[in-house]
């Protein structure tokens, strides 16, 4: 199958063109290289598929509609995980957030429908749950109060899908990634940001009293359901792709210090606007649609991520 992949630089999308690759795909992966962190960081991420003979890569923004529908061309799916990332800095750019997340989503469902592409996976966010209270979170549960820019571009990305499906019968899956981390994990994420402060002898900045709590989500596994989810595509559905074992903030510390055998310093700062409380996903519908059976355990995956640290990354 060949399989169009936007976003394909990134930290899941590198992984997954070498899953897609590995499994036979021929796969066309496209990246503008935003320079939220430095787009050699991302090169890098492909250095292993560009030899490979099974992918090509072709520079470009998602909202140039003729670029994609170019892009787009002979594809017999897209995978659509290209977007402006981050909760906190969508509160300085909510403009920027919308314009790349929601117009940029649109043009790549449109390109789609223009090459008569039926399958298609949509990368949204557990941020479309917000503060919610109900506990593990739902695909069933309302998402009607998002509470950043990011969020609500997520929740947006996903009403187009559903209003694509209904009027051109595409076949189409969104999947709620849960906080995903391991190798080539982004610089700004708290796993990666912690490690590399502890491992510099830094403080680590902690957003309110450390009882947030987050369900972290290894690599291998967000991969493992996002290919299922291909195979499975049929119709209109919404999956959680999470570990469903939330952990606190400051238990999330000891276990990197522990993996990395050094001892973090702490700086208590207060809460920051957009954070959620807490995440916790319901994987029981992903679990008998797609097989999903998370694998990693956080003090195995902590262990992959830092050996990568130490040993591979930039």
């Amino acid at each position: 199958m060949k399989i169009l992949v936007t976003g394909a630089a990134g930290f899941i999308g590198s992984h997954l063109c070498e899953r897609l690759t590995a499994e036979g795909h021929s796969v066309v992966g496209v990246d503008n290289f935003d320079p939220f962190y430095d787009p050699a960081v991302k090169r890098r991420n492909l250095s292993a598929l560009l030899p490979s003979g099974r992918f090509v890569l072709k520079e470009g923004d998602i909202r140039d509609a003729a670029f994609m529908e170019t892009a787009a061309d002979g594809a017999e799916a897209v995978i659509h995980l290209a977007a402006k990332a981050g909760v906190r800095p969508s509160i300085e750019d909510p403009i920027g957030y919308a314009d790349v997340n929601v117009r940029g989503t649109a043009v790549v469902l449109e390109a789609a429908r223009k090459n008569k592409i039926r399958t298609f996976l949509f990368a949204s966010s557990s941020s479309v749950y917000g503060n919610s209270s109900r506990i593990p979170f739902s695909e069933d549960d309302p998402v009607n109060e998002p509470i950043s820019p990011y969020a609500a571009t997520k929740k947006a990305g996903e009403m187009l899908c559903r209003t694509y499906h209904h009027l051109y019968g595409m076949h189409i899956v969104c999947l709620r990634f849960f906080t995903v981390y391991g190798p080539r994990q982004r610089p700004d994420l708290a796993i990666h940001k912690f490690a590399r402060l502890i491992e510099a002898g830094s403080p680590i900045p902690i957003y309110g009293d450390g009882s947030a709590e987050r369900d972290f989500t290894y690599i291998d596994d967000i991969i493992d359901g996002t290919v299922s989810a291909l195979k499975a595509c049929r119709g209109f559905a919404v999956y959680n792709l999470g570990e469903s074992c939330p952990i606190r903030l400051d238990n999330l510390i000891a276990a990197l210090e522990e993996a990395m055998n050094k001892r973090a310093q702490r700086r208590f700062l207060p809460p920051q606007p957009g954070d959620v409380i807490r995440t916790c996903a319901d994987i029981r519908r992903a679990a008998e649609d797609l097989g999903y059976c998370p694998k990693m355990s956080l003090k195995e995956g902590l262990a992959r991520f830092v050996h990568w640290m130490r040993t591979e990354a930039v």
